[in-house]
């Protein structure tokens, strides 16, 4: 009777020494966080798609910033399609699908998590020379030249992945405790190097180009306050500079508030200075976070985009299958 209640307690029950003890949690606390993490994955997949099915669709929305949206929102779509379900399916179970699909997994993730990371750089530069110099902006950024930089975002997000993980194809499963668990291992030279390539590197692009585009955002607010000052002769102005000085501070504090709290969590690890083992035997709330992201990236970039509120109107009614809808008027 012993043997069979641990046998139950093990994820390989034939394999008493070896195999990994299934995770421990209460029937409440497993549904609890079954439903509260399979909704944030579903409103991830059908928030992404939303914004796909718009700027693919509809030709208004064939630009080169929506491009770099289309591609964020891919990526996204990607984590809370693939990513988000594989971390829920741990909880409460084991790893079942051997160690070379473990490595596959991390790969996957690193990959798309890494495209989502390199999208949000594109956008920020998008948005640095539309904002700070327009005049240059169509010859600068064109469909051309934005479609290569996406493919090539995704193509260094997979040699990344590839070249960070190549251990965990060379010898899978080394690392794993006991059969069950799904474990890869990033050394601390690695750790740094994915530290400064995906966390310290982006956030310092975007942090650098959204200020400037922040001053110059403030400056203009300011000319044309004293312009229209100086026409009407009316202190009217005053009202809409600050407005707009304080709408661009806004949009600069949730872009980088939201990056960087769903990020630095994950990227915490690396500032203890040790090596590092990650598990997918458990939630972790790091790794969550920097999931989540994928979630927020959406509505920070889409949402306050008026265009994004019709487009969703027409598709939730179906008017999306009308004849010629694609060429609506969007804009």
């Amino acid at each position: 009777m012993m043997e069979t209640l641990e046998g139950a307690e093990l994820c390989f029950p034939h394999l008493l020494n070896t195999s990994c003890r299934k995770p421990m949690l209460s029937f409440s606390e497993s549904v609890m966080t079954y439903i509260l993490l399979s909704s944030i994955s579903v409103f991830t997949v059908a928030l992404n798609l939303l914004v796909i099915i718009s700027i693919s669709h509809y030709r208004q929305l064939h630009t080169p910033t929506n491009l770099l949206l289309l591609s964020l929102a891919v990526s996204d779509f990607l984590v809370g399609l693939l990513v988000m379900p594989v971390e829920i399916l741990p909880i409460g179970a084991c790893w079942l699908l051997g160690d070379v699909m473990c490595a596959v997994k991390y790969v996957v993730t690193l990959t798309i998590s890494s495209a989502s990371i390199g999208n949000m750089v594109l956008i920020s530069v998008d948005r640095y020379v539309a904002i700070c110099d327009p005049l240059c902006y169509p010859t600068k950024v064109t469909l051309r030249r934005v479609k290569l930089s996406v493919c090539l975002c995704w193509i260094c997000s997979v040699f990344y992945s590839c070249i960070a993980l190549i251990d965990s194809f060379r010898q899978p499963g080394r690392h794993n405790s006991c059969h069950g668990e799904c474990v890869v291992f990033l050394s601390y030279a690695m750790g740094t190097v994915d530290f400064v390539v995906a966390f310290i590197g982006p956030i310092t692009v975007i942090i650098v180009l959204y200020m400037r585009v922040f001053v110059v955002a403030v400056s203009q607010a300011r000319a044309m306050r004293s312009h229209i000052v100086s026409v009407t002769l009316q202190p009217s102005g005053t009202g809409t500079a600050k407005k707009s000085e304080l709408k661009a501070a806004r949009t600069l504090g949730v872009v980088v508030g939201v990056f960087l709290g769903c990020l630095f969590p994950y990227y915490c690890m690396y500032f203890t200075g040790q090596e590092t083992m990650i598990s997918a035997s458990f939630v972790s709330f790091d790794i969550w976070l920097f999931n989540i992201n994928s979630c927020l990236n959406p509505v920070i970039y889409a949402f306050f985009y008026p265009w994004f509120r019709k487009t969703i109107k027409l598709i939730v009614t179906l008017q999306i299958l009308q004849p010629d809808s694609c060429e609506a008027n969007i804009l």
